[in-house]
């Protein structure tokens, strides 16, 4: 693992100081100075000349003004996330950047497969997470789990593949597809094992802080059986910790496409 620490205020102050020709470029939240856009990581083909232009895009953002990086384990069958700690390493070893100037969000939820699709994906994930103990054949939604095993495995491989100790936001990736399948009343209790897994990473120096990534959730109708209310998962995250909780951060699409978060008017709650 490269660098112990994950982002700080003084990190990425050092950062955005080396930028002063972009005033208004970075704003602060929760102590750290964010730049206005960040880079993601998801499309591409699970190939090596992808991987080498993901690295190469992340040093040409570093380099740019952008210090948040935004992956999956799941996005390219976790090349996304190995590219991006490539290109870390390559920072960090030549002295171009530091850990606790770069803020870096990742997400678990999905089963990430490695590599590439596997011949026979169900044969995969009964060897490797049912047979192994890892998750009930149940607690398995289309390639979804939330399961702490599951959890732990993730962020474990996810810290791996980025070359950190510390993933400075974990984000449960699309929770709400499991509505699908599940009542409501199941779905609260799997959420708050989920959250009481990450409040103890939290302690043990894993991740800083943690939330969640959504698609549907947070911008379709609370009529929907997708929906997610803000209110609540905050209710469930002040259940697990109390008002100092860690989940603190949402993640949903908002473009010229997709505006819902701005005109849907349908949460009760800020994060």
């Amino acid at each position: 693992m490269n660098e112990t620490s994950g982002a700080t205020t003084e990190g990425t102050q050092r950062y955005r100081d080396r930028f002063s020709h972009l005033p208004g470029h970075f704003r602060q939240q929760q102590g750290w100075w964010l730049s206005s856009i960040g880079i993601g990581t998801y499309l591409g083909e699970p190939d090596a000349d992808t991987d080498a232009r993901y690295a190469a895009a992340v040093q040409r953002a570093l380099n740019s003004g952008i210090n948040v990086i935004d992956t999956a384990s799941n996005y390219r069958f976790q090349r996304s996330e190995r590219s991006i700690g490539a290109a870390l390493a390559s920072r960090f070893e030549s002295g171009q950047a530091q850990r606790d100037e770069i803020v870096i969000a990742t997400k678990g939820g999905y089963v990430p497969f490695d590599g590439g699709w596997p011949a026979d994906p169900d044969r995969y994930i009964r060897e490797t997470y049912i047979e192994t103990r890892i998750a009930l054949p149940q607690d398995i939604v289309d390639e979804h789990c939330m399961t702490p095993e599951f959890l732990w495995r993730q962020l474990d491989q996810s810290r791996r593949n980025l070359g950190v100790e510390c993933i400075d936001i974990y984000y449960l990736h699309n929770p709400e597809s499991q509505l699908d399948a599940i009542p409501h009343s199941d779905f609260r209790v799997r959420l708050r094992a989920a959250f009481e897994f990450l409040e103890g990473r939290v302690e043990q120096g894993w991740i800083q802080y943690y939330g969640t990534a959504t698609w549907n959730g947070y911008r379709t109708s609370p009529k929907a059986g997708g929906y997610l209310s803000l209110e609540a998962v905050q209710a469930i995250a002040r259940e697990v910790r109390g008002i100092n909780h860690h989940c603190l951060f949402i993640q949903l699409p908002f473009n010229l496409a997709l505006f819902e978060a701005l005109t849907a008017r349908n949460q009760r709650a800020s994060c």
